[in-house]
């Protein structure tokens, strides 16, 4: 027996979700600047061809002028905030599970790519996965304007339960006991690597970008980040 067309479900991949979603996001922009410029009209023709060459012209990629300067919070810094917004610390990846009403699950999402996750869950509290959401969609928004091809952010490390964090103390002495990552409030974003939606770009170009979306965030006081060299990444708590 034949299937009628209405009895056909297609799934798209998640790959061909994100493309979907950047069109999107793309042809609202575009229906944003249309109507702007039908609302205020510039009169005189001079006037109106140097408003279409501003409207083409990307905007500058200005970093920050020092990653470490820019990005200094330290453990001692964002423990403080991991304690006051946080979950109490899970014990293992079942107590993760029994916790949901407390904890959200960010796995998906057009805006960012999470790594396999080893040492971590991913799961945060939702005051850290709205922030998360935001400094995805906030890259997106300066990818597009500044005319950069769009790429996710890539999250390496989430929620560490307690067994996470001995086994991690076992293989490197260093690792903080009381890490700000058990709490859920703490997320790991990598500034070496991206995944690519379309086509790819320079490393140091993404970079550049997410530093900036980085430092308004924190500008705005909605978290403290620690630029973290040896682990390739920006270490970020929610405020």
């Amino acid at each position: 027996m034949k299937k009628s067309i209405k009895d056909i479900k297609w799934k798209p991949t998640q790959r061909q979700f994100v493309i979907g979603f950047f069109a999107v996001v793309v042809l609202l922009a575009t229906a944003k600047r249309i109507t702007l410029t039908v609302d205020h009209p510039v009169p005189h023709e001079k006037a109106v061809a140097s408003h279409v060459q501003w409207s083409r012209t990307p905007h500058r990629i200005l970093s920050v002028p020092n990653y470490k300067a820019a990005f200094p919070d330290s453990q001692s810094v964002q423990i403080v905030m991991a304690e006051r917004w946080g979950v109490k610390p899970v014990r293992n990846r079942e107590d993760a599970e029994a916790r949901k009403k407390e904890l959200v699950y960010i796995g998906e999402s057009p805006y960012f790519h999470v790594d396999p996750l080893y040492s971590s869950i991913p799961y945060l509290v939702p005051r850290a996965a709205v922030l998360l959401q935001d400094i995805g969609a906030a890259f997106y928004d300066s990818l597009y304007v500044k005319g950069v091809p769009l790429n996710q952010l890539i999250v390496t490390s989430v929620l560490r339960s307690m067994d996470d964090v001995a086994k991690l103390q076992r293989r490197n002495g260093n690792a903080t006991e009381n890490s700000c990552h058990l709490y859920g409030t703490t997320f790991d974003i990598c500034y070496n690597r991206y995944h690519p939606v379309g086509r790819e770009v320079r490393n140091d170009t993404l970079k550049w970008v997410l530093s900036e979306v980085l430092r308004d965030k924190r500008d705005e006081g909605r978290c403290y980040v620690k630029y973290e060299v040896k682990q390739g990444c920006f270490h970020m708590t929610v405020r």
